[in-house]
């Protein structure tokens, strides 16, 4: 498959929103444990409810919607560059990461986080933001980094 070919502005507005859209992600990761770790550690159950419903309102959408825009971002980028999308590897795991972490966030997170609302117990919420935001951040580090080199093609 034969690539596009990104205009230099096309190519700089598209990585800049890859990685403000990525950035966001993990911040609202971030806010997500200072919330998770706030509720478990007082002792007041009105600011306990409250950050549990904060947690609600702040996390699963606006993940979704972030990490939907650093996929489609970072396709734009794997069909405009030299990188593609399954030539090398580390782009690769990055697509699979953000699919990975979409899909938790959809089916895992977003129940979770509404039963946590509604009962007041943070339970193994505390998982979350870490497994997340450890994840991104590897990821943010093998872009910089570009390891593992090209995908082989096996010769037919």
């Amino acid at each position: 498959m034969s690539r596009i070919r990104l205009a230099a502005p096309v190519y700089k507005g598209t990585l800049a929103v890859h990685i403000i859209a990525t950035g966001a992600w993990i911040g609202i990761d971030v806010v997500m444990g200072v919330l998770v770790f706030t509720a478990m550690s007082t002792v007041d159950s009105a600011v306990r409810m409250l950050c549990l419903q904060v947690l609600q309102l702040v996390t699963v959408w606006p993940m979704l919607a972030s990490g939907a825009v650093s996929l489609l971002s970072g396709l734009l980028l794997g069909l405009g560059t030299k990188y593609g999308i399954v030539r090398y590897w580390w782009v690769l795991i990055k697509l699979i990461l953000n699919l990975v972490l979409m899909v938790l966030v959809f089916f895992s997170l977003r129940p979770g986080v509404a039963e946590v609302a509604k009962t007041g117990i943070v339970g193994d919420m505390v998982f979350p933001p870490i497994v997340s935001t450890s994840t991104l951040l590897f990821a943010a580090f093998i872009s910089v980094y570009k390891p593992w080199g090209r995908i082989r093609r096996r010769r037919l």
